[in-house]
């Protein structure tokens, strides 16, 4: 297991750019399952969960061709369906939730998917019942065996249908829309996510001869079809990476330019940013941060304290809430941090208390941040990082205490974030992986 030793108190000045979407990656992967014909996808991260699923698809018998960095070549013409009832593949899927997004796939092209309970960040449940929920919609029978935590769907055929999720799941709306688009007839989808990975998979599905309408809304229509052909896709930034690099900027009064953003892809992302008075400037597509010596927070027109919140999009993702969190401790001014979404995401508050940081943890859910406005710088210390989203914002904690600090477990930390030491040395950082 690696750990990042970290120099902190370094300003950084220059570029950098995002890699491609995770999110995305890890759908529009499992998208190539749906035809026999080539699929080519760029600006691939090359990061351990994508990896893993690649390999996940290797067993599976389909070709998997790097052809340049960020640049894979996909051709499921000859899958082992029988690969999924072993036990490698058992512990390939059982550690990377996102493996729960070959089901759809599988069940539309080969009338069958197997499933180990899903594992991936320790940040509270996630239940996956949305995702069997519109497959049995569609006619699939479901199988959970309990003792063996495995779950199963079978079809002969699936048939369009009219269903209204429980909730907005950006992974079961992903999983629904693949298997629906080789359904008979017309599926109608109401509070479909409408995330950017989902509009991507869709438009790429499109591209492949998918019918879909509604893109970008939360009320899809798929009219299925018999088979679905090639194509080439693209991979949008990530914007979690975006929002990561803007938190840095701020937490490290540097001044950075982030490349090549996909502005119109962010929503109220730079907005959120800026409530917390950090300078945020748009130039084409690029993000300059600068003059974040002092930021203040932003009260509401009634002069009370503001809540930052996750929500469903347009609203504002819950994988950045821990970097807003980290962000506001050198405020000037007070926050509160509301995580709806998952109820285990805040533990890692503690670390940050640890280094000085002045936040009150009132639950599981939510956290009160009294802003230190850079008068007790924090201090280094040791940490874990229990998870991707809270690991770099340790990272970036790290990366403004005064002193040294250790990171542990930073393997969560790969799982998002490609060569992430690499391109922060490169602009005054001072990371060392051991």
């Amino acid at each position: 297991m690696a750990t990042f030793l970290v120099e902190g108190g370094n300003p950084l000045k220059g570029t950098l750019n995002p890699q491609g979407a995770k999110n995305e990656a890890l759908e529009v992967i499992c998208a190539t399952l749906l035809t026999n014909e080539d699929v080519i996808i760029e600006n691939i991260p090359e990061i351990s969960d994508v990896l893993q699923l690649m390999e996940i698809f290797k067993g599976l018998g389909v070709e998997v061709e790097r052809l340049r960095k960020g640049v894979y070549r996909f051709n499921a013409g000859s899958v082992d369906v029988d690969y999924l009832k072993t036990e490698l593949y058992a512990k390939q899927a059982a550690s990377l939730r996102g493996s729960v997004m070959i089901i759809g796939p599988l069940l539309a092209r080969f009338g069958q998917g197997f499933i180990p309970q899903p594992g991936g960040d320790k940040i509270g449940r996630r239940r996956i019942d949305t995702h069997f929920t519109g497959l049995q919609k569609l006619g699939a029978s479901f199988l959970f065996d309990a003792q063996n935590h495995w779950y199963s769907v079978k079809a002969s055929k699936l048939r369009g249908a009219y269903m209204l999720l429980d909730e907005a799941s950006v992974t079961g709306t992903a999983n629904i829309v693949m298997a629906a688009v080789l359904a008979e007839g017309v599926t109608t989808i109401y509070n479909a996510a409408c995330e950017p990975y989902v509009q991507q998979l869709c438009k790429m599905l499109v591209s492949m001869g998918a019918r879909i309408s509604g893109i970008g809304s939360n009320l899809l229509s798929v009219e299925g079809v018999s088979s679905l052909k090639g194509c080439s896709h693209r991979i949008l930034p990530d914007m979690i990476e975006v929002g990561s690099f803007i938190g840095l900027a701020a937490m490290t009064a540097s001044e950075i330019t982030i490349k090549d953003v996909g502005i119109e892809h962010l929503g109220i992302i730079p907005e959120s940013f800026r409530r917390l008075g950090i300078k945020v400037e748009q130039q084409a597509d690029d993000l300059v941060v600068k003059d974040t010596e002092h930021y203040e927070i932003e009260n509401y027109i009634d002069g009370s304290i503001m809540t930052i919140s996750d929500a469903p999009w347009p609203g504002l993702t819950p994988d950045l809430l821990s970097v807003f969190l980290v962000v506001a401790t050198q405020a000037k001014g007070s926050v509160l941090i509301h995580q709806k979404m998952f109820e285990s995401r805040l533990f890692f508050v503690d670390k940050l208390i640890d280094m000085g940081a002045q936040i009150i943890l009132c639950d599981p859910h939510r956290a009160t941040v009294i802003g230190l406005n850079r008068e007790h710088v924090l201090r280094g210390t040791k940490m874990t990082s229990p998870d991707i989203r809270a690991g770099i914002a340790l990272l970036i904690a790290a990366l403004s205490a005064k002193g040294k600090s250790a990171i542990d477990n930073i393997d969560q930390i790969d799982r998002g974030y490609e060569n992430i030491e690499t391109r922060l040395n490169q602009i005054g950082a001072k990371i060392t992986r051991i």
